[in-house]
């Protein structure tokens, strides 16, 4: 036989195994909508794109804004642009509540949880939904001002306007990337390179990290590219993509699909091997001590390499601190369950973002509890829609130990259900933001939690009398360090100065945007006075503070660090506070 053959038989195999290879990229690509070819790849130019604004804001985890008003709010990301392409500070965009890394400094900056997965940065986010469901194509972030917080845009499965809920919601992420440091604060048209998924979409998630910023970011509207039909790749391509020959890692570490992160968590068949290696050789204690660096899908994932690793991996004590608000998209009932032999010694528990849209049911949260709350001093649930009143009366009688509840922006409780909360005397730390707590509620909570040191009220629109509350609490929480007035509507000099009186020992005081606050009442002048511990201190959009205000603040508060009076018409005395006390400071002339 001739040599030629023999090469003909190879090259042809090699041209049969390309073949194979690119079937098999196709077919992964409609399974797990992973990767699109690399070069020449085009939809059908029968697929017409649609190009649609955001139709309603359905979720955020907080804005600058009031609750009554359209000013510096996430419902402003619905519908056309209002200022694009106009740079500069504007009332009709959305911006989120913080930015910059100070917040972290503050007095009632809370602990970070460890464990916390390098890819996720995000700190805020905001969903918007679309009248028509489309595979998109790109996505246009139309920033104003102070752009680069955008970390993350991710797609939902879930029609938010279908009569019939899907059996299970899937996320997908288009596009993610650490934060960067965009130099200026010019507006933009942010349109990243988003990955193709196999589902069509309506509901879109933007993720944000503001802390390179060095003022808010401030976004004006979202565009969604699509198309209705699913896009058809061509043929020809002048390459195969080796990065699809490994194994679908990025799905295990990015994915949001529950069933990847669910199975992990699972118990599996494992074999027992005669020797251990080194590990043998260790101490119990310094492998437990090694495990402690991983997140919690690579501790699932070793658990399931063979029993002496397993029973590390399981180890209640690897399980005291707890965050899940990383794996928001992935966590439910049975991802719970599936924790329960786990935690029974857990302390911290983060469950932020997590839950929603069916994905924990009340029940599913209560049979969690029931075996794992009794050591819980820490409980983070920040924007749990799912929580309802049972769920508060199942934590007060479940977690006698509790020290610690984050309730921020969990704005489907009912407002009588935090009357639970005053069942909880040990409380310490307490943040109410954007929640339905009423005046009774709260009144019955600060008689009976006397040891509460942190305190958020900002944004609670249901509370009539601040003045009351300000008394009650000057009364009965003698131990207040922090405490967030922000944007309450009717606290007077009353109020301030019940407050002063009894809480001496307060760091930190926002009454950022509390109209009812006037300098000529003396409230400013004796809130320095009476407060010397003051380290953070926010007058934010009070026209009224006046040069003699600012005066007694650097006479008497010698620790202040941050002092927020954007907005006011003072004259320059705030230089008078000294250099090193300045730091967090911002200002703007009216």
């Amino acid at each position: 036989m001739s040599p030629v053959f023999p090469m003909l038989t190879v090259l042809s195999m090699f041209y049969y195994m390309c073949l194979r290879r690119r079937a098999r990229t196709a077919t992964r690509g409609e399974m797990n909508s992973r990767r699109a070819l690399e070069s020449n790849t085009r939809a059908l130019p029968i697929n017409v794109e649609i190009v649609q604004y955001a139709k309603e804001v359905l979720d955020f985890s907080s804005h600058y804004g009031s609750e009554n008003s359209m000013s510096y709010t996430m419902w402003n990301l619905a519908g056309i642009p209002n200022v694009y392409p106009s740079s500069g500070d504007f009332t009709q965009t959305a911006v989120f509540r913080t930015y910059g890394t100070w917040w972290e400094h503050c007095p009632s900056a809370r602990s970070p949880f460890q464990r916390t997965p390098p890819a996720f940065c995000s700190q805020d986010y905001v969903e918007l939904a679309f009248e028509e469901p489309v595979y998109p194509t790109a996505v246009h972030i139309l920033e104003t001002y102070h752009p680069g917080a955008v970390v993350r845009i991710l797609a939902c499965s879930a029609n938010p306007y279908s009569q019939n809920p899907p059996a299970e919601v899937r996320w997908e992420i288009l596009w993610s990337e650490a934060p960067t440091k965009v130099n200026g604060p010019q507006a933009r048209q942010f349109t990243p390179c988003i990955k193709q998924i196999n589902f069509p979409t309506n509901l879109i998630r933007l993720e944000v990290n503001s802390s390179l910023l060095d003022y808010y970011t401030e976004l004006d509207a979202v565009v969604l590219h699509g198309v209705k039909e699913r896009p058809v790749l061509s043929l020809k391509t002048s390459m195969i993509d080796m990065n699809d020959i490994d194994e679908d890692e990025d799905d295990e570490k990015y994915g949001c699909g529950m069933d990847t992160l669910n199975k992990q968590f699972s118990v599996v068949t494992l074999r027992e091997w005669p020797t251990n290696g080194y590990f043998d050789k260790l101490p119990y204690e310094l492998i437990q001590l090694i495990l402690s660096h991983l997140t919690v899908p690579d501790l699932c994932r070793l658990a399931q390499t063979c029993k002496l690793l397993y029973q590390h991996c399981c180890d209640p004590l690897q399980y005291i601190h707890l965050s899940l608000q990383p794996y928001w998209a992935r966590i439910n009932d049975a991802s719970l369950e599936y924790l329960q032999s786990r935690c029974t010694l857990i302390q911290w528990l983060n469950l932020s973002w997590t839950g929603n849209r069916g994905a924990i049911s009340v029940s599913g949260f209560s049979r969690f509890l029931k075996v794992c709350g009794s050591e819980l001093v820490r409980l983070e649930l920040s924007c749990g829609h799912f929580l309802n009143e049972t769920c508060l009366e199942v934590i007060t009688e479940l977690c006698p130990n509790l020290q610690e509840l984050n309730l921020s922006s969990c704005d489907k409780i009912p407002p009588q259900a935090f009357n639970h909360i005053a069942k909880v005397g040990s409380l310490k730390r307490l943040i109410l933001y954007r929640t339905k707590v009423e005046q009774t509620a709260l009144l019955s909570i600060l008689n009976f939690c006397s040891e509460l040191q942190h305190l958020s009220l900002g944004s609670c629109v249901m509370i009539e009398d601040y003045d009351l509350i300000a008394s009650m609490m000057g009364a009965k929480c003698k131990k207040l360090r922090s405490l967030d007035l922000w944007r309450c509507k009717n606290i007077t000099e009353n109020g301030i100065a019940e407050l002063a009186s009894g809480c001496q020992l307060l760091e930190e005081l926002d009454l950022g945007w509390c109209p009812t606050l006037q300098s000529s009442t003396g409230c400013f002048t004796n809130l320095a006075r009476r407060l010397p511990n003051l380290q953070k201190l926010f007058l934010t959009a009070n026209r009224s503070v006046c040069d003699s205000d600012i005066e007694e603040l650097a006479a008497n508060c010698t620790r202040l660090r941050q002092l927020d009076i954007l907005g006011e018409s003072t004259q320059g005395c705030w230089l008078l506070l000294p250099r090193g006390y300045r730091w967090g400071l911002r200002k703007q002339w009216g």
